[in-house]
């Protein structure tokens, strides 16, 4: 599909020279663009903020992101802000993203929450593919906009989010999220309960154990809030932390403390702050 079928298009490519991770290319074209590169503190890794131009995604939009990662380089990628979804009365929004990470590199993909509104529809399909030795720290959020409804918590239509990952070719994650509140009980056990908003947040790396594991629990046990969470291990070297909440705040915190603890052992570093509020 060529550049003028999409509502916007945006290509990252980062490399690394001599143990700084640069832009070798970045193309943006209509609806998607990035804000210039961060470099917080002396970490040598760029942070990217994604930024929908028209402020919010309408009716039949359709976004492609394609991000490459080269080997021994690292990216931080994030958004200046949440994805609205609005009404969608004949065709949903889709946006695809496909990123390669090559040997050695290392990836933040953290975006804000996708915010579904009143009769929106949205599907969102994410292919990661891996090398040997790359690193992968992937979240996503979903969460119910308005409603002239009152009390109406779930007034969108649909919000669909596919995530398939690859390592050296063999499919390692498949993640498949559809929330579709008029033909499923979303308020019932193992589903959504009482919850309104869902969180994951997905690690990929050598270095994780079943020690790494615990502690993860360990801290996701310590944080206040009315939420649920946990984690399960892949077949591979790798996680998902699953979280029902309220707020979205709460499901940031515990991405966060996850992500807080594995940057500090793993690196010996704090992460960067990365939200706008």
């Amino acid at each position: 599909m060529s550049d003028s079928k999409w509502t916007g298009v945006l290509n990252i490519d980062i490399e690394d020279r001599g143990g700084r991770s640069v832009p070798k290319n970045v193309y943006f074209h209509d609806g998607l663009k990035v804000q210039r590169p961060i470099y917080h503190g002396n970490t040598g890794i760029p942070c990217y903020y994604i930024l929908n131009v028209g402020g919010g995604y309408l009716d039949g939009d359709s976004y492609k992101i394609d991000v490459r990662v080269r080997e021994n380089a690292k990216l931080t990628l994030t958004t200046l802000g949440a994805t609205l979804i609005y009404k969608t009365p004949t065709k949903p929004v889709t946006q695809k993203t496909d990123i390669f990470l090559e040997e050695d590199s290392y990836l933040e993909y953290l975006p804000d929450p996708v915010i579904g509104y009143e009769n929106a529809s949205y599907r969102q399909f994410d292919n990661i593919y891996m090398k040997k030795g790359a690193t992968l720290l992937y979240s996503d959020i979903v969460t119910p906009g308005w409603s002239s409804t009152k009390g109406q918590s779930f007034s969108y239509d649909m919000l669909q989010l596919k995530t398939n990952i690859y390592l050296e070719g063999k499919q390692v994650v498949y993640d498949h999220v559809k929330l579709e509140p008029a033909v499923q009980k979303m308020n019932v056990l193992g589903f959504m309960e009482d919850f309104t908003h869902l969180g994951t947040f997905i690690v990929l790396d050598e270095k994780i154990d079943d020690a790494l594991i615990n502690r993860l629990y360990e801290v996701i046990d310590e944080l206040p809030g009315d939420f649920k969470a946990g984690i399960s291990k892949l077949t591979t070297s790798g996680f998902t932390v699953r979280v029902l909440a309220n707020k979205t705040q709460e499901i940031q915190s515990v991405i966060s403390a996850c992500h807080n603890l594995i940057t500090k052992e793993w690196y010996d570093r704090i992460p960067n702050f990365l939200r706008k509020y």
